[in-house]
């Protein structure tokens, strides 16, 4: 458990939500899934989901579009296709997604090992959390109500919530603020390069899980004080949280 930084000064913690508390692939995929055929769309990868999942929605929807419309099997299907694009096509891939994930939030994912316990952990040392996602403000409250985690959380803000959404740092100084924490001391916990961006240019100090969802690529490449296999091993690394 290697880390950068001391960690034992820590007095809040921001968690991100897909990838990091909660394993929500299979919702996205679902979703994706049936919003590809309501367009007449081919399937879209699951791989391809993975990699695409964890700057927001409208940029999820988007480069799917983008990339679906540029399969061979979409170009050629005749004249018809040279009016799509993906701007003209958002609106109602956007309006058929929000349907659908919101029939399924939750049905198809799972807390992730290790993420009650630590929660319990930190509510009991009395360490205020906030839940800081780029997902909308609605699925990500219904998504913790659903996995009985709303209550371990004070603020719960989405990718709608403010003006820009991570990785640019407004969202965590915002939610800094909201917990009444000095930017310094307050930890950003992710699954991402996102993540770490955000909290870089913040000023917030930044622990990676590594199970998450960080664009395909290795989440230890990206610079942080600590890559968890486990989010349980988190109060260890801030010193056992002992107030």
């Amino acid at each position: 458990m290697p880390t950068a930084q001391d960690l034992s000064q820590i007095e809040a913690v921001i968690f991100d939500l897909d990838g990091t508390l909660v394993h929500t692939l299979g919702d996205f995929q679902v979703a994706l899934h049936r919003t590809m055929a309501d367009l007449d769309l081919p399937p879209v990868s699951n791989e391809l989901i993975e990699q695409t999942i964890g700057k927001g929605s409208e940029h999820l929807i988007r480069s799917l579009l983008a990339h679906q419309m540029a399969r061979p099997e979409v170009k050629g299907v005749g004249q018809a296709c040279a009016a799509w694009t993906v701007e003209a096509l958002f609106d109602r891939a956007w309006q058929r997604y929000q349907h659908h994930y919101l029939a399924i939030n939750g049905q198809f994912a799972n807390v992730y090992p290790g993420v009650l316990e630590v929660l319990n952990h930190l509510a009991k040392q009395g360490v205020p959390m906030a839940c800081l996602t780029n997902k909308p403000l609605a699925f990500a409250q219904a998504l913790l109500k659903d996995k009985a985690l709303t209550s371990f959380f004070g603020p719960v803000f989405g990718g709608d919530s403010f003006e820009r959404k991570k990785p640019d740092p407004l969202p965590l100084w915002k939610t800094c603020e909201a917990l009444g924490s000095a930017v310094a001391r307050t930890l950003m916990v992710g699954d991402s390069n996102n993540d770490a961006q955000a909290a870089h240019a913040a000023g917030c100090p930044v622990v990676l899980v590594t199970y998450g969802y960080n664009h395909g690529q290795p989440v230890q490449d990206t610079p942080a004080a600590a890559w968890l296999d486990n989010l349980a091993d988190l109060p260890e690394l801030m010193g056992a949280v002992s107030r």
